[in-house]
């Protein structure tokens, strides 16, 4: 199958118009049309209901959609694969939820590319759900989350523990006096959110809610307020006396983990990586 196919039926799955997925791929819109039914001839179902102004996907399209990406994941990854150059024999995929390359993988990177030698790596930043299908359809190696997919066939390593402090511009700002200033909720998973309510009722309703952790520190910069932010995050402001910890807020740990199947093909270099990624801290 022409996997441009499967391209043209995910941007207007995503974009709900044949105009705006025509102008994101720079086609008209007669060819982005004419693919929708070259699809939908080659499976024999429709893939979209056309109603004035308002398309979207019918049942049959909503099942496509996780196969389509996979196969294109797939076909990305063999195209990849086939083309490494003559320094790497092998490719790995680590994908991580959102947050987590500015809490800790940042620094990890060179660390990864020089202990590897030979490896090519390849990153993505996923939601857990894609992240756990990806897993199973081993077009991903190793899927770095603070709530991991809990399979048998997929193992887990606790990677390290994050803190998230809560942080304000202002000097000398208690607990009580943050909540007079901006407050911007960052999103860090479901077992924050339940501690967040639980111990920190308090604050007020997010001027900003992002799931973003450099759009809140950048938010907060330019604005003023507080927010819950990591050490790797914060370390530069806090030296700089542009943050202040808020006196009597208690941090919220996160736990880090590495989740891959023990079956893999490539468990030596997953491993190995594993290794490097464990906080030695």
């Amino acid at each position: 199958m022409d996997t441009d196919l499967l391209k043209t039926f995910l941007e207007v799955s995503r974009t709900r118009h044949f105009g705006k997925a025509a102008e994101n791929l720079y086609l008209t819109r007669s060819a982005v049309s004419f693919r929708v039914k070259q699809l939908e001839g080659i499976l024999g179902v429709e893939l979209f209901e056309r109603l004035r102004n308002n398309i979207h996907p019918t049942p049959a399209g909503e099942r496509l959609l996780g196969h389509a990406e996979a196969v294109l994941t797939a076909w990305e990854r063999a195209k990849q694969d086939i083309s490494l150059s003559q320094q790497h024999t092998s490719q790995l995929t680590l994908a991580a939820g959102h947050n987590i390359w500015d809490a800790y993988l940042q620094e990890h990177l060179q660390p990864l590319h020089l202990g590897l030698p030979g490896v090519a790596l390849r990153t993505e930043i996923l939601t857990g759900t894609i992240m756990t299908r990806q897993l199973i359809e081993r077009t991903l190696d190793i899927a770095i989350t603070f709530e991991p997919p809990k399979l048998d066939d997929v193992e887990l390593v606790q990677l390290a523990q994050i803190e998230l402090r809560l942080v304000s511009d202002q000097m000398g700002c208690s607990l009580n006096e943050a909540q007079l200033q901006s407050y911007i909720k960052v999103d860090w998973g479901t077992a924050f959110n339940i501690m967040h309510a639980q111990e920190f009722s308090q604050l007020p309703v997010p001027v900003l809610h992002t799931s973003s952790a450099r759009i809140a520190l950048d938010f907060l910069n330019n604005n003023g307020g507080c927010a819950f932010l990591p050490d790797a995050l914060i370390s530069a402001g806090l030296a700089d006396k542009k943050l202040y910890l808020v006196e009597g807020a208690q941090s919220i740990k996160r736990i880090l983990y590495a989740a891959y199947l023990g079956k893999s093909e490539r468990l030596a270099q997953i491993e190995q990586a594993i290794v490097l990624l464990v906080d030695k801290g």
